[in-house]
């Protein structure tokens, strides 16, 4: 079976293998008729150019905890410096087929929404309406100490004025939360919050801190107000994602995982198809849309 998509601007053509197809035709029979909700990571993005943590190539990375951030202004100084540098990239990427597939399936009424884990707001770009960002989005920032909220745009134009030797046009490698390797940030001028002077973050979770309450009781109405559950392009190491799929098996609901390679949860699918989600997605969508 051949699936064509789109992927960095390009159609591509791609010959599913026996094994896949024959997965596909088996999801189609357990997910027809059915609404179900959706559960995404890294590898959903990396056809839009944005790099997953784990997947073949990835390198090793060691990322900065919310409690370093809080403690030292040097490490506050790396995170920034290295998530303006990245963000550019970042920000650059645009949905590929599998995101619009999602939001196919979902104006088609078989998706009832989409749980994120990505910062990269894809989702919503490709026009899924019903989109609970997990881990929040890049495109946010917000002050730890009084609340407000400012959009990444507005950050990115002060610090490219308080650091013009800063070269944002250099080649940099990003990673799936926008950050860049960046060694010298001695100069570097960190932006507070306006209102109140107070230390600004990019609105994601940060390794070392909790997803907001409010999140994941609306991820987990999803998974409730579903009558299966479908996870593309996780490899579930992360515990938000194990969590949302223990209360779909508590519930006994079929589970479908799209990923390429093994993930956490392999073990308690009802389904589990080893390949990559653009074109697994772009074909259910064919199929069930």
């Amino acid at each position: 079976m051949t699936v064509t998509t789109e992927a960095r601007g390009a159609t591509l053509t791609t010959e599913l293998s026996p094994e896949l197809s024959r997965g596909i035709d088996q999801v189609e029979s357990l997910l027809a008729g059915r609404t179900f909700a959706v559960l995404t990571g890294a590898g959903v993005s990396t056809d839009s150019g944005i790099p997953d943590y784990r997947g073949e190539g990835a390198p090793k990375r060691t990322p900065m905890t919310f409690q370093q951030f809080l403690a030292d202004d040097r490490y506050r100084k790396r995170y920034w410096a290295g998530s303006h540098l990245g963000y550019r990239r970042f920000a650059a990427a645009h949905p590929n087929a599998g995101h619009r597939a999602l939001a196919a399936l979902e104006a088609a009424g078989a998706a009832n929404g989409v749980i994120t884990q990505n910062v990269d707001g894809l989702h919503k770009q490709a026009g899924s309406r019903r989109v609970v960002d997990l881990h929040g989005s890049m495109d946010r920032v917000v002050c730890l100490v009084c609340g407000q909220i400012f959009a990444r745009e507005a950050i990115t134009a002060r610090i490219d004025s308080a650091n013009p030797w800063l070269d944002a046009e250099g080649a940099v490698e990003i990673a799936p939360d926008g950050d860049a390797i960046v060694t010298d940030v001695d100069a570097f001028v960190v932006p507070d919050c306006t209102v109140c002077g107070g230390h600004l973050k990019p609105d994601v979770v940060f390794f070392g801190e909790f997803i907001p309450a409010e999140k994941y009781r609306e991820a987990s109405a999803l998974v409730r107000g579903a009558d299966a559950l479908v996870i593309a392009g996780s490899s579930l190491v992360v515990n938000s994602g194990i969590r949302l799929l223990e209360e779909a098996r508590r519930k006994r609901l079929p589970i479908v995982i799209v990923n390429r390679g093994e993930t956490k949860g392999d073990s308690r699918a009802t389904v589990k198809l080893d390949g990559g989600t653009t074109e697994t997605l772009v074909e259910l969508a064919h199929r069930l849309a």
